[in-house]
């Protein structure tokens, strides 16, 4: 349920926002011209990686998509810098999250159409999980290959799955959170299938605030 929910506010930000369940159901990608580097649905990843992103980079608020399977309709409960936060309830079962869009994507070689990439920040706590940071990257990464978050003069070691990103190591997950508060971007890279690199640049302004605002929210 919580793959469905955010994969829903994915189509629901990208097209712009979705207004009605019909369009959500419907809604299709508009056509590229050129190819692009894609990227496959994903299997529910690992126990203790769940997540998704999507978001704006401008400081305007993000319509939220339509309701999705399980009553859950993503809320807008405060727009933080670049930083979006939300809330929902699939199924009875609340969560919150906070959402971003990079403020500069560069590719290698270059201008390689891809899909948006998105960080994402999820509090789960029917779950016991507390600030998941997981990346969409925006098309299949090469398999076996090393993608790394870099953030406060550190860098995290990534797992991939698909499209997706989460830190490898959980236990150093607290100590990530915390440098994306206190510093100013996100550097996210990584290979895809067909060898391109890409660099993604997400500002955290705002952030701090923003996950301040979803611990409230998803508080019991």
């Amino acid at each position: 349920m919580w793959r469905v929910l955010i994969l829903a506010l994915m189509t629901g930000v990208a097209a712009g926002g979705i207004t009605d369940s019909a369009r959500a159901q419907t809604a299709q990608p508009a056509p590229k011209t050129a190819p692009k580097e894609t990227a496959p649905k994903l299997a529910a990843p690992a126990a203790h990686t769940t997540g998704k992103t999507a978001a704006k980079p401008e400081s305007k608020p993000m319509a939220p998509p339509a309701a999705v399977a399980g009553g859950a309709e993503p809320t807008l409960i405060g727009q933080f810098g670049t930083w979006g936060a939300y809330s929902a309830a699939p199924n009875g079962k609340k969560v919150c999250f906070a959402l971003a869009k990079p403020s500069s994507s560069k590719t290698n070689p270059p201008n390689r159409p891809r899909d948006p990439a998105y960080a994402f920040v999820s509090t789960r706590p029917a779950e016991k999980v507390n600030n998941e940071v997981s990346v969409m990257i925006g098309y299949a990464l090469k398999p076996g290959s090393e993608s790394s978050v870099e953030v406060g003069g550190g860098a995290f070691a990534m797992y991939s799955q698909g499209d997706g990103l989460w830190i490898k190591n959980a236990a150093e997950e607290e100590r990530m959170v915390e440098a994306m508060r206190k510093s100013a971007d996100l550097v996210v890279k990584g290979v895809s299938a067909k060898g391109t690199e890409t660099t993604d640049t997400f500002s955290l302004k705002g952030l701090a605030q923003a996950l301040d605002r979803i611990s409230q929210d998803c508080r019991r």
